[in-house]
């Protein structure tokens, strides 16, 4: 276990570095100067100018790299000089910080830089503010996959090749066929619209709204719902396939027949004999599906307002705020191979039959 652990956390970081490379070029391609972007359009040439030489946007592509990426690392270097950018100061760098010869080396958290139009406010800060909204919404939408896909599942293999049976199963796969955004738009105008008076639903909101001072202080849950359904439509349809294929499977073994034969209710049979069987697979749905999520949300909390992951980076891509792209980028990557990683080690806790092999 300890070498599996010590495999997935070397293979993540060799992840994390090619998604990053391929952020920063990717972004280093697209048309537009990052200086015009912080700056008000009737600034001169001479203001441009020093905003380059503050960001470093004034060096070439390969040294703006290696200091793209020693922000990053754990382990940096940076220079003595107070007006160079990447001099090591406390605001932007937490850790600690070393004198050696000429430079300074620090041990310190990834520096994800600071947002091109939000008055240089912190991607950290930036992130930190909107991803747990992510996480409640992918959360919520998860919990309504298992308990409505797993109900239905069970219906459907239970009650296989029967009318029910094709109707779940058309419902299913209209479920995974539809795009997220226009069932957002349809969820939104049908339960938020038209239904509102009967719902008490919005078309729009987030989990917190602001007072007359511009506050987020009032906790509205309802505010999650029509997202959550939305965003757990998908993963309902794929627990309800997943389930189903293992009812059906587990109901043609010998075991479970003769268990059936000795008096067991159906109830014990599954809790001491299916479950196992069933789970596995749909954990393994389910952790790539949250994950998915998390990058996927873009469009439901852009439909509906929610303030999440999701909604920052379409709002940063329309103003090519790149920092906050790169650091939401980078931030939803290391979850993913989090979360993965998490999934294979509970594997073995839920079946113990179950060994990591090396390919």
């Amino acid at each position: 276990m300890i070498q599996f652990i010590k495999e997935k956390f070397v293979s993540g970081i060799i992840t994390l570095f090619g998604v990053s490379s391929l952020v920063f070029f990717l972004f280093s391609v697209l048309p537009g100067d990052p200086s015009e972007m912080m700056l008000d359009q009737r600034a001169g040439a001479e203001e441009r100018q020093k905003v380059k030489q503050k960001f470093g946007f004034d060096l070439p592509l390969h040294l703006q790299y290696f200091f793209f990426i020693n922000d990053l690392s754990p382990l940096s270097f940076h220079s003595k000089d107070p007006q160079h950018f990447t001099y090591y100061t406390p605001a932007k760098y937490s850790g600690y910080r070393m004198d050696l010869g000429n430079s300074i080396v620090a041990v310190k958290y990834p520096y994800l830089r600071t947002s091109f139009q939000k008055q240089g406010k912190p991607v950290t800060e930036i992130i930190a503010q909107t991803l747990p909204n992510t996480v409640y919404l992918a959360l919520f939408a998860i919990g309504i996959a298992v308990v409505l896909g797993f109900f239905l599942g069970l219906v459907s293999g239970f009650y296989h090749n029967t009318w029910l049976d094709n109707l779940l199963q058309l419902l299913s796969t209209l479920g995974m066929s539809v795009p997220s955004f226009f069932s957002a738009i349809l969820f939104a105008w049908i339960f938020g619209h038209l239904l509102q008076e009967y719902t008490g639903l919005n078309m729009t909101g987030s989990m917190y709204e602001m007072d007359d001072y511009g506050e987020e202080n009032h906790l509205m849950l309802k505010n999650i719902v029509l997202p959550a359904i939305v965003l757990g439509i998908r993963p309902i349809a794929v627990v309800v396939q997943l389930v189903r294929s293992g009812i059906i499977e587990v109901l043609s073994l010998d075991y479970i027949r003769t268990a059936r034969m000795k008096g067991l209710s159906w109830p014990k049979v599954l809790y001491k004999h299916a479950l196992r069987n069933i789970l596995n697979p749909v954990i393994t749905a389910l952790s790539g599906w949250f994950a998915s999520m998390l990058a996927g949300a873009v469009f439901v909390e852009y439909v509906f307002g929610w303030r999440g992951l999701g909604k920052e980076v379409v709002t940063a891509l329309n103003t090519l705020d790149i920092p906050v792209v790169t650091g939401i980028v980078l931030v939803i990557a290391s979850l993913f191979i989090l979360l993965n990683a998490m999934v294979e080690i509970a594997y073995v806790i839920i079946d113990p039959q179950v060994k990591f092999l090396k390919p």
